[in-house]
Parts: C-alpha cells; structure tokens; sequence
C-alpha cells in the first residue's frame, strides 16, 4: 500500500493491481479521461516524486521529451512506492 499525494491538497492510498487512473478513481479523485488505452492523453500527469512502471502509450500524445520530463498517462502508470503527482489542467 503506497500513499499517493496530488497537488498536495488530495492524497489516497493505493493498493495494487491497477492503474494509477482506476486508483485514483474509486477514492474520488476526478482525472479526466477518454479512453483508459493510452492512445487519447486526457489522463497525463506530472510525477513529481515517486517509482513506477509505465505501460505501452502512444508518442503521439506522450512525446519522449514529456517521459523524460516525469509526465505520465495515469491509466498506464503502476504505482512502485509512495508518489506526489501534480494534475495536468485541460
């Protein structure tokens, strides 16, 4: 179980075996979202600190310069230790 801060006035804890969107989701932090693929970008997040694994999503809306800036897709971002992410507003 892994605290997840968000822009720090939010924070939930995360308990495994889903992605960070769904996570964040079911205690009722609103990330927007269209596709939950990877393919539309709605969900992109900052992480400022933290360990994850990141699942396959497209370059077209997650360039390789946002990677290495720490920007994630939260439906393709698994959570590996304690994290603080700031929400990207659309």
């Amino acid at each position: 179980m892994f605290k997840i801060m968000i822009n720090p006035e939010q924070s939930f804890y995360y308990h495994g075996n889903e992605d960070l969107l769904r996570s964040a989701q079911k205690n009722n932090i609103k990330v927007p979202f269209a596709c939950r693929g990877g393919g539309c970008g709605l969900c992109k997040v900052k992480v400022v600190k933290g360990n994850y694994e990141l699942g396959p999503s497209s370059k077209a809306v997650l360039t390789d310069r946002e990677r290495k800036e720490g920007y994630v897709l939260a439906c393709k971002t698994y959570p590996l230790s304690e994290m603080e992410i700031e929400l990207i507003s659309k």
